[in-house]
C-alpha cells in the first residue's frame, strides 16, 4: 500500500473509532419538538432608567434562572441569544401558563408612603409618585418608593389558622431601620386616616396596604424589618408570591415574544415516522446503488452507514440539538451523500471506456481525481446555505441549518476517504481484477449508452429552453399575485395551536363555534385523521383556555398536542430575516461562482436559482400551503441543492472548454450535459426515494417540508441544464465570448540524448 493510501486508511479508522466513542458516551440532546414540553422566548425592554442591554438582559437571566430552579422543572435551559432576548427550554411542561406567568412577571416590588386618597390629576404628581386603586379599588396617592425589591432579604409564604389570615407572605428586609422609618413616619397620622397605611406594590399593583397598628408609636416605627402580606392567597398563590419576591425583581421588564408548546405524543409520533422515513429512504437508495454500481454500490453504502455514524457524532460532540426539521435534514444529507458516491462512479466509467488497456485501480484513481473540484464546489454552496439558516433562522430550523452543514461535511470525508479506502482496496484484490464487471465501472451503463447511440443536440436552439422557463415562471409568478401567500404565524404574528380531538370534526362547524365564542378571525385547518389547527392573532393564557374549551366542546374532547405564540415584532423580524437570507443565498452563491468560474456561468446560475425560488413559492401558493420557517428551511436547501447540478456542468463545460478552447460554448455545454446527465438522474432516483419516503412516512408535520423539498428538486435539475445553461449561453454570444479559458496540452518531454557506447 502506497503512503497516501495508508495515511487516507489511518484516518478513516481514526474518525470512525472517535465517531464510536463519542456516539456511545454522549447522547444527543433532543430539541422540544421531539421530546416533548415547552419553549419560551423573551425579550428585554428599556424603561426611563435603565437600557435594556446584554449586561441588564443577563442579570435579568440569572433572576429568572433562580425563578425556574424553584418550579421544579426538570433539565431546564436558558441562554442568552443577541443581547435582548432569552430562550427559555422547559421538558415536560405543558401547561406553559404557569411558567408564563411566573417568568414574564416583572416582580418590581416597592414599598410606598400613602399621601392621601388619589382624587388628584395622575399626570400632574411630582416624578416618583403616582395613583393606584387598592385591594379594595380605592384610589390612593402613593410616594415616592420607600423600599424596593433590592432591599428584600427573603420571603416565605406561611399558614396561620388561629390569627384567621390563611395563607400570607412574610418578607424580611435586609434594612430594617428603613421599614422602621417608614412607618414611623405614618404612625403619626391618626387611625383611619389614609395616611397612616402603608402600600406594598408589586409589578404596579397594590397587593397589600394595610394600616400601621394603633400601638405603634410616631417616630418609633416598627422595628426586626418585616412584614406580613395578606390578601387571601390560596397555598399556590402565597408560594407563587414568595418566589417572586424573594427570587428579586427583574432589572428590566420582558415580554414573551414566542412561546412553543408540544406534547410528548406528537414529539414520539415525529420521531418514530422520521425513523421508519430514514429507514425506508435509506434502504431504497441503497438497493438502487447496489443494482447499478455492483460492488462500488455495496461499498458505497458501507460508506453511508459510516456517513450516519459520523453525522450523529458530530452532533453529540457539539451538543447540538436535533429537532425536527434538524431529523430531517440528517435523512435528507443521506441523499446527497449518494452524490458525491455517484461523481465518482460516472468519471470512472467514463475513463475505463476511454482507456486502451484499462484497470479498474486506474479508473477510479482518475474518477476521484476528476470528480474532486466538482464535489468540493458543490459541498462549498451547501454550506453557504446551511450558515445563512444558522446565522439567521431561529428555533428547529437554525436546528436543521446545523444538522446539514454537519451533514455535509460528514458526507465529503464518507465519499472522498472513507469510499475511497474501500474502493481501492477491492479493486487491487486479484479476484476482481479478473472480473471487471463485478465492479459496476466496466459498463457505462444505460442511460450514457442511450446519449452516446442518439447524440441529441439539446443547445441547438438555447432561446427555446428559455422561453419554456419563461411561461412556467408566469404561471408560477401568477399564483402569487392572484391567490397570495399563505403566511404561517411565524412571518405574521400571532397564535398558532394543533389539537387532536376524540372525533372528526368538520372546520367550518369549529369554525362557527369559536366565532360564537369571541374569535370571528379564527382560521381553523384539518390536521391528520381527527386534528384540528387554529390560528388566530395574538391570544393570552387565558383566551388559549377558552379556545381550547370551544375545540373540545364541539370535538368531544380535545388534547393540545402543539402550540406556537409568535409576538408581532418577531413575525416581522423574520420576514426580514427571510427575505435578507434569500438575498445573501443568493448574492453568496453569485460570488462564489463567479469566481471559481465566468460571471456569465455565476449570473445564468444565479438566474435559474432565483427561478427555482419564483416557482416553488408559486406552487405553494397555487396549492394553499403555509409558507413559514420549515418553507424557508426547505427553500434555502433547493437552492443549495440546485446550484450543485450547475456545479456539476460549469465544472465540466470549464474542463472541455481548456481542450478545446476554439469550440463555440453551445456545443462545449451540449457535450457537458451529455456526459453528467446519468450522473443527475442516478443522483435525483436516490433523492427522490428519501423525499418519497419523508412525503408519505413522515407525519403530518414532515410532508409539507418534504413536497417543498420534492418540487424544489425538480425544478432544480431542469433549470440547472436547461435554464442556466441556455443562458450562459446567450450571456457569452451577447459579450463576443470574452475571454477563453487557456488550452491545456500535456507538455512534449524533453528528447533525452541516445547513449552510446565506446569500444576499447
Amino acid at each position: 500500500m502506497k503512503r497516501p493510501a495508508r495515511v487516507r486508511a489511518l484516518f478513516a479508522l481514526a474518525v470512525i473509532a472517535v465517531s464510536v466513542f463519542v456516539a456511545v458516551t454522549v447522547p444527543v440532546r433532543l430539541g422540544l419538538d421531539l421530546r416533548g414540553g415547552t419553549q419560551i422566548v423573551l425579550e428585554t425592554r428599556s424603561t426611563e432608567t435603565l437600557k435594556a442591554d446584554a449586561e441588564a438582559t443577563d442579570r435579568t437571566l440569572e433572576v429568572l434562572r433562580g425563578r425556574i430552579d424553584a418550579l421544579g422543572v426538570a433539565e431546564p435551559t436558558i441562554v442568552r441569544s443577541g443581547d435582548q432576548r432569552i430562550i427559555v427550554e422547559l421538558p415536560g411542561v405543558q401547561d406553559p401558563r404557569k411558567a408564563a406567568d411566573v417568568l414574564g412577571r416583572t416582580a418590581q416590588l416597592s414599598v410606598h408612603p400613602v399621601k392621601g386618597p388619589g382624587t388628584g390629576d395622575a399626570e400632574k404628581l411630582p416624578q416618583g409618585e403616582r395613583v393606584l386603586p387598592d385591594e379594595s379599588g380605592e384610589r390612593l396617592h402613593l410616594g415616592k418608593a420607600a423600599l424596593s425589591g433590592q432591599d428584600v432579604k427573603s420571603a416565605e409564604s406561611r399558614f396561620d389558622p388561629q390569627s384567621g389570615a390563611g395563607w400570607h407572605v412574610t418578607v424580611d428586609f435586609e434594612d430594617g431601620k428603613g421599614w422602621a422609618r417608614l412607618t414611623g413616619e405614618a404612625a403619626c397620622h391618626p387611625a383611619g386616616d389614609p395616611q397612616r397605611r402603608v402600600a406594598i406594590v408589586l409589578d404596579d399593583k397594590i397587593i397589600s396596604s394595610p394600616q400601621v397598628d394603633p400601638s405603634v408609636a410616631c417616630g418609633a416605627g416598627i422595628t426586626g424589618g418585616s412584614t406580613q402580606i395578606t390578601g387571601s392567597f390560596t397555598s399556590d398563590e402565597a408560594k407563587e408570591l414568595a418566589l417572586l419576591v424573594h427570587g428579586g425583581a427583574l432589572p428590566v421588564p420582558v415580554e414573551t415574544v414566542e412561546q412553543r408548546t408540544v406534547g410528548p405524543t406528537l414529539g414520539a409520533e415525529a420521531i418514530r415516522a422520521s425513523a421508519w422515513a430514514a429507514v425506508v429512504g435509506t434502504a431504497l437508495t441503497a438497493l438502487f446503488v447496489l443494482v447499478v454500481y455492483r460492488l462500488m454500490g455495496l461499498l458505497a453504502v458501507v460508506a453511508l452507514l459510516c456517513y450516519g455514524l459520523i453525522s450523529y457524532a458530530g452532533l453529540a460532540a457539539l451538543g447540538a440539538t436535533l429537532t425536527l426539521p434538524g431529523l430531517a435534514g440528517f435523512v435528507l444529507a443521506i441523499g446527497m451523500a449518494v452524490d458525491a458516491n455517484v461523481l465518482v462512479f460516472e468519471r470512472a466509467r467514463e475513463e475505463y471506456a476511454k482507456r486502451n488497456r484499462p484497470s479498474g485501480r486506474s479508473a477510479l484513481t482518475a474518477g476521484f481525481k476528476g470528480a474532486f473540484s466538482a464535489i468540493a464546489d458543490s459541498n462549498v454552496t451547501t454550506l453557504i446555505a446551511a450558515a445563512l439558516l444558522f446565522v439567521l433562522a431561529s428555533g428547529p430550523v437554525k436546528g436543521f441549518g446545523v444538522t446539514l452543514g454537519i451533514g455535509v461535511l460528514a458526507s465529503m470525508i464518507s465519499a472522498l476517504v472513507i469510499t475511497r479506502v474501500l474502493a481501492e482496496f477491492a479493486v487491487a484484490r486479484r479476484w476482481v481484477h479478473r472480473r471487471p464487471a463485478v465492479t459496476g465501472l466496466a459498463s457505462v451503463g444505460r442511460v450514457r449508452a442511450y446519449l452516446t447511440r442518439r447524440d441529441p443536440q439539446l443547445m441547438r436552439r438555447p432561446r427555446r429552453w428559455l422561453a419554456v422557463s419563461a411561461v412556467v415562471l408566469a404561471v408560477a409568478a401568477a399564483g402569487i399575485f392572484v391567490r397570495g401567500l399563505n403566511f404561517g404565524v411565524e412571518f405574521t404574528g400571532g397564535r398558532l395551536i394543533e389539537y387532536s380531538t376524540e372525533q372528526t370534526v368538520d372546520p367550518d362547524r369549529a369554525r362557527a363555534a369559536l366565532a360564537d365564542a369571541g374569535f370571528p378571525q379564527a382560521v381553523v385547518q384539518s390536521s391528520g385523521d381527527s386534528g384540528l389547527t387554529v390560528r388566530t392573532e395574538e391570544l393570552t393564557n387565558e383566551e388559549a383556555v377558552k379556545v381550547e374549551e370551544t375545540v373540545a366542546e364541539v370535538g368531544g374532547g380535545a388534547e393540545k398536542v402543539r402550540d406556537e405564540l409568535i409576538g408581532p415584532s418577531l413575525g416581522d423580524e423574520l420576514r426580514r430575516n427571510a427575505l435578507i437570507a434569500l438575498g445573501l443565498a443568493l448574492t453568496a452563491q453569485l460570488l462564489y461562482l463567479a469566481v471559481r468560474f465566468r460571471w456569465m456561468f455565476g449570473t445564468g446560475a444565479v438566474a435559474a436559482l432565483a427561478h427555482d425560488v419564483v416557482i416553488l413559492t408559486g406552487v405553494f401558493a397555487w396549492l394553499g400551503k403555509p409558507v413559514d420557517g420549515v418553507f424557508l428551511a426547505a427553500l434555502l436547501t433547493v437552492i443549495g441543492y440546485s446550484v450543485n447540478d450547475s456545479v456539476v456542468v460549469f465544472d465540466r463545460i470549464r474542463e472541455l472548454w481548456r481542450k478545446d478552447a476554439k469550440a463555440p460554448l453551445a456545443q462545449v455545454t451540449n457535450q457537458a450535459i451529455l456526459q453528467t446527465v446519468p450522473r443527475t438522474v442516478n443522483t435525483g432516483i436516490g433523492v427522490i426515494f428519501i423525499l418519497a419516503a419523508l412525503a408519505l412516512l413522515g407525519g403530518d408535520s414532515l410532508t409539507d417540508f418534504a413536497l417543498a423539498l420534492l418540487i424544489g428538486m425538480l425544478v432544480g435539475t431542469y433549470s440547472s441544464v436547461l435554464t442556466a445553461s441556455p443562458l450562459a449561453i446567450e450571456l457569452d454570444a451577447r459579450t463576443g465570448g470574452g475571454k477563453r479559458p487557456r488550452r491545456t496540452t500535456p507538455r512534449k518531454p524533453t528528447p533525452r540524448p541516445e547513449r552510446t557506447t565506446t569500444e576499447v
